[in-house]
């Protein structure tokens, strides 16, 4: 193990936390309120951030997308800089607080802030912002990674930068009573395959990020087991909590890392706009028949610890059974379907998209090739 870690986010945790923006946003500051598609106007949040910047000069950009698009948030960049915006306060889930943190540093960059995706402009310098969740799911919340969609080419790419990391992140439970239940499966699930992408790779004898992933985990299949529970503090508090430690960068110091399930996942959701943790349920089970070779050692930890199974010598294999038969007991799907009737087109469509993206080498060995995406779609794609 060899790593810097640091999470700066200053995180308010509980009932009632939201009226702490008052004092985490200084009083001078101009404040640009970023929302999605008006849910927090019906579960109380709007009120409650109007109430707690009552002494603030802000006002707000709705609409941004569950997959943000580069198209509507450039609206909102226009806005941050005519209105010398200087503060951002994005509220709603992963898509929105990922979308604010595309204005924050596109309002301080004078190019196509598209070139902040294709890595022509490396981020150094942004607006401050901070977050209030309403969908745990992604950890945008206190991390500094962000995924943005351009529209017009189907292109979904990410960007990191720790000057986009927020400053503050308040997770209010009670803000997820009105979630609908497919945001709230797809919120698990997301959060299983962050932790797997940091721990489904090789040994590395890291004993607490190792046992910390697995603790997550549990946590997760336990929360999908009580899901008739979910309509109570303990139950959503337990959630919102699991789904941020899942990538807030801690256990994936000084590890190796994947993320192979997520760059082919994000072809899936740009093409033919699958749910982000759909995407991931989807590809993640081929993706693991096809690596086992490498990821063996770990899956067989994983099948131990998590699921509990016993030592045999197809441990690994029943490993993926049970996190195949995990998506499903929360009615996700492990296969895609929604890409109409021609299998080969709908393959070569995504293969072309990864080589124009240049996911080429994935995976913790860079040996997902564009023939290894080939395989594992079609062991995918039905």
């Amino acid at each position: 193990m060899k790593f810097s870690y640091v999470n700066p986010t200053q995180i308010h945790f509980g009932q009632g936390q939201i009226e702490t923006i008052a004092t985490s946003i200084p009083k001078d500051k101009k404040v640009l309120v970023i929302y999605g598609g008006g849910s927090i106007k019906k579960n109380g949040v709007y009120d409650q951030v109007s109430d707690a910047l009552k002494e603030h000069t802000w006002t707000e950009f709705p609409g941004v997308e569950a997959n943000p698009t580069v198209e509507t948030l450039d609206k909102a960049v226009v806005i941050a800089k005519e209105q010398a915006i200087d503060y951002i306060l994005a509220v709603g889930g992963g898509s929105v607080i990922d979308g604010a943190k595309y204005v924050a540093a596109a309002a301080k960059y004078d190019g196509d802030g598209w070139d902040i995706l294709i890595g022509k402009h490396q981020v150094t310098d942004a607006i401050p912002l901070g977050a209030i969740l309403t969908l745990p799911a992604t950890g945008s919340e206190s991390n500094s990674g962000s995924v943005i969609t351009q529209k017009a080419t189907q292109t979904k790419l990410p960007f990191m930068s720790p000057a986009v990391q927020p400053k503050f992140a308040v997770l209010d439970p009670d803000s997820m009573k009105t979630l609908p239940e497919r945001q709230l499966v797809n919120g698990i699930v997301d959060a299983w395959v962050h932790v797997c992408e940091q721990y489904l790779t090789q040994p590395t004898g890291a004993m607490v990020q190792d046992g910390y992933a697995e603790a997550l985990l549990k946590n997760l299949l336990k929360l999908a087991e009580q899901y008739g529970e979910r309509d109570n503090n303990e139950w959503r508090s337990n959630l919102m909590w699991t789904a941020n430690q899942a990538l807030n960068g801690l256990i994936g110091s000084g590890v190796t890392h994947d993320w192979a399930t997520h760059m082919i996942g994000h072809e899936l959701t740009a093409l033919y706009n699958v749910d982000h943790a759909r995407s991931l349920s989807i590809i993640q089970p081929s993706l693991l028949r096809n690596q086992i070779a490498t990821k063996r050692a770990k899956l067989e930890q994983l099948g131990s610890n998590v699921f509990g199974l016993a030592a045999s010598s197809d441990l690994a294999e029943r490993t993926i059974v049970e996190i195949e038969n995990f998506y499903r007991s929360v009615q996700l799907p492990t296969e895609l379907t929604e890409h109409g009737d021609d299998k080969a087109a709908a393959i070569d469509t995504i293969i072309k998209q990864l080589k124009t993206h240049g996911m080429v080498a994935l995976g913790e060995n860079q040996a997902i090739t564009l023939e290894v995406s080939r395989q594992i779609l079609e062991d995918a794609v039905k």
